[in-house]
């Protein structure tokens, strides 16, 4: 994923920055990172996840919200995943949209955001206490790979299957990989 560099600011600042601009910003150490736009394949491959998530949550205390909701992995580091779950009260820091306890983040990566996705983020995801599952999916590819809280650790499962499901403990219900992928056609830009 191609980054752009601006300055240092503080979390408030970035708030302010992020707010009045037309594009989307994590917030890294201290600093703002522009997120380079999907392609039509990232966008259909989230609507499919939060559609399938929100189906299989119905009735439940767990709610699905979009990209654009921040997640807080440090005191100077909010990241933006494309997908985020919330089991009971949604923990919010006052006047923001910075999230403190989503229980479940999913990240749709394309080959310029693999290495942000798969090695940066998942270390910041992985040090939030609330977050019991992060999710990658592929975009070229069928590929999905689950990172899950465990006694001792993270374990991971991996995808790649059209019958694959993928068991999502922490909300009790599972996603087919061949609805992730459904309205997919690879090598479409």
């Amino acid at each position: 994923m191609a980054v752009e560099r601006v300055r240092q600011m503080s979390v408030e600042e970035f708030l302010d920055f992020a707010e009045a601009s037309e594009y989307r910003y994590e917030y890294i150490d201290g600093e703002p990172i522009k997120m380079t736009g999907g392609k039509l394949n990232h966008f259909r491959i989230i609507r499919a996840i939060l559609v399938l998530l929100e189906s299989r949550l119905a009735g439940t205390q767990c709610e699905t919200l979009p990209n654009g909701m921040l997640v807080r992995v440090g005191q100077s580091t909010l990241v933006d995943p494309d997908v985020s779950v919330v089991c009971g009260e949604a923990e919010t820091e006052a006047d923001t949209r910075i999230l403190r306890n989503p229980i479940l983040v999913a990240e749709v990566i394309s080959p310029s955001s693999i290495d942000r996705d798969r090695v940066v983020k998942r270390g910041l995801y992985q040090a939030v206490a609330s977050i019991q599952a992060y999710l990658i999916v592929e975009q070229d590819q069928m590929l999905a790979e689950l990172y899950t809280r465990g006694e001792t650790g993270w374990d991971m499962q991996t995808f790649s299957q059209s019958d694959d499901e993928i068991a999502l403990e922490a909300l009790a219900c599972s996603l087919p990989l061949r609805d992730i992928y459904e309205r997919i056609e690879f090598g479409e830009d």
